[in-house]
């Protein structure tokens, strides 16, 4: 049976490809791109986002923002994400969960040239890449966990547009990945307009705080008032 062909109820076992979610309105996401991801995790909880990956990509001012396209794959097999981008539309960020196995690269620069043609807007993988000079040419920002020579098989299994966890941060296809020089972070779709209301009223309680730290002005009681809660005689 090929995998293109089976419905809902007849996935073999450890396959299921779900087709791409909405995506965001144009505007929306050019508001993202202009908010940095800690202050959208500050908007959220400062508890979201993902750990231990790093950019493989040459420009550190470099912003990944778009709809994700989720794809959850076995240690070391690519086999999915070769499906998945015959899915993915321009703008799309894949986010592959990997399992933090760096034993086996799970994308090169053969999918970096596809990747780029896609117009993908980015890549945040839970596992390894290789080829990572052509990963560090412009054209799409990628976040992995680690690097190495060793390839990957393509046998399976795996799955699309699912429920996943990428490198500690619960990601839903749709969600609105954003990602910068400090982390990636996922935004749920739902939220979207609500977070970026609350990211940015959090920016502008910052920026009075950092005018009033240049100016050695700052207001005393923002920790003595925790401080003397806690019975501290301050």
């Amino acid at each position: 049976m090929h995998i293109e062909q089976a419905t809902a109820l007849s996935w073999p076992a450890g396959y299921r490809i779900n087709p791409c979610a909405d995506g965001f309105p144009a505007p929306l996401i050019a508001a993202y791109r202009e908010l940095p991801v800690p202050a959208i995790g500050d908007a959220m909880s400062r508890q979201i986002g993902t750990i231990g990956l790093r950019p493989y990509h040459r420009r550190p001012e470099a912003v990944l923002c778009g709809p994700a396209v989720t794809v959850r794959v076995r240690p070391g097999d690519n086999l999915m994400i070769h499906k998945a981008l015959m899915m993915v539309r321009p703008g799309d960020v894949l986010v592959i969960d990997g399992a933090g196995d760096v034993t086996q690269a799970l994308v090169g620069g053969l999918m970096r040239t596809t990747c780029v043609a896609k117009r993908l807007a980015g890549l945040v993988i839970d596992g390894a890449i290789r080829d990572v000079l052509e990963w560090a040419e412009d054209g799409v920002p990628v976040f992995a966990r680690g690097n190495t020579h060793r390839g990957p098989t393509k046998d399976g299994p795996g799955e699309i547009n699912v429920p996943i966890t990428c490198a500690g941060m619960a990601v839903m296809p749709g969600d609105l990945i954003v990602g910068d020089a400090d982390g990636v972070i996922a935004v749920p779709a739902a939220q979207a307009a609500e977070i970026l209301a609350r990211t940015r009223a959090h920016l502008e309680k910052e920026a009075k705080i950092r005018a009033g730290n240049a100016t050695g002005t700052s207001d005393p009681e923002r920790f003595d008032t925790t401080l003397r809660a806690k019975g501290l005689p301050v």
